[in-house]
């Protein structure tokens, strides 16, 4: 029964709703049938509601294009900054004029501009912010990956594991942060945080500390192509803080269903005690 709910939600588009909607999707490409993907979420140990969203469809655009688009957006004190994310971060970046001759730039000021948007709605959406990774997967061919926050992306060929987002840590940035006005503390048991309250040196949202924070993406291009593709992985820290890249790669190496495979890690990650609220997709090469 549940998998019958499962296929029905996604028909009428609801997979890409939070986890307390549906915790577990799947889609292919149009394009080229063997490229697949999957999604699961799994809320944390922690006494708040689920502040995990994620985005993951295959869409036609205009020209006969095909624009896989995944993202991860991990909320902090909050669900309505990762969920307006969910539903506006991707169409502001298809906005941009230059989107398809200059990605970088184009998502770069999409990120900015979203997150401008946020502050600006912040007595509607709250004090609190998100984190992202956003992947983008053009034709099957090329893939552009951005990121704020700690929430991950990364791509295995020949079951080699590469990074390919950048975890913004309050320590490895913290010339810029006090650059700012801020500053960055790393008591003894805790992580490095931006003023003594955030563990992330770049998010969306989070008005009170926004002069100390930026909400510029990294971003990176890929080429990618069946044969030496095997898969990509985005997941919160929920995951990343207990597995390491290579073992993520090599727990799913064998399951072939995407969905599947995102549920493997999820599992993994709670075998390995991880508390917090745990959500991944798998795209499958």
């Amino acid at each position: 029964m549940s998998e019958i709910i499962h296929k029905m939600k996604e028909k009428v588009g609801l997979g890409s709703s939070a986890a307390a909607d549906a915790d577990s999707g799947k889609g292919k490409s149009r394009v080229d049938k063997h490229v697949t993907h999957g999604y699961h979420l799994v809320k944390g140990k922690s006494r708040h509601p689920m502040e995990d969203y994620i985005f993951a469809e295959f869409r036609k655009v205009d020209g006969g294009n095909e624009l896989g688009l995944f993202a991860i957006f991990d909320g902090h004190l909050s669900q309505t900054v990762p969920d307006y994310l969910r539903r506006n971060l991707f169409d502001n970046i298809l906005k941009e004029p230059n989107f398809w001759t200059e990605p970088e730039k184009a998502i770069t000021r999409a990120y900015r501009a979203t997150d401008t948007d946020i502050l600006d709605g912040a007595g509607d959406l709250g004090k609190g912010g998100s984190t992202a990774v956003t992947a983008i997967l053009i034709n099957c061919e090329k893939l552009v990956v951005a990121n704020v926050g700690d929430s991950r992306a990364v791509i295995s060929r020949n079951g080699v594991a590469k990074q390919l987002s950048v975890d913004h840590e309050p320590g490895l940035e913290k010339e810029e942060i006090e650059n700012r006005g801020g500053f960055v503390t790393n008591f003894p048991g805790d992580v490095a945080r931006v003023d003594g309250q955030l563990a992330v040196a770049r998010a969306f949202g989070d008005k009170s500390l926004k002069q100390h924070l930026s909400s510029d993406p990294d971003v990176v291009v890929e080429m990618v192509d069946d044969e030496g593709t095997d898969c990509i992985i985005l997941a919160s820290d929920g995951l990343w803080k207990v597995m390491s890249n290579q073992e993520a790669v090599d727990a799913i190496k064998d399951v072939k269903d995407a969905r599947a495979a995102a549920k493997r890690l999820t599992d993994e990650a709670l075998n390995r005690n991880s508390s917090d609220d745990i959500s991944c997709i798998v795209i499958k090469f």
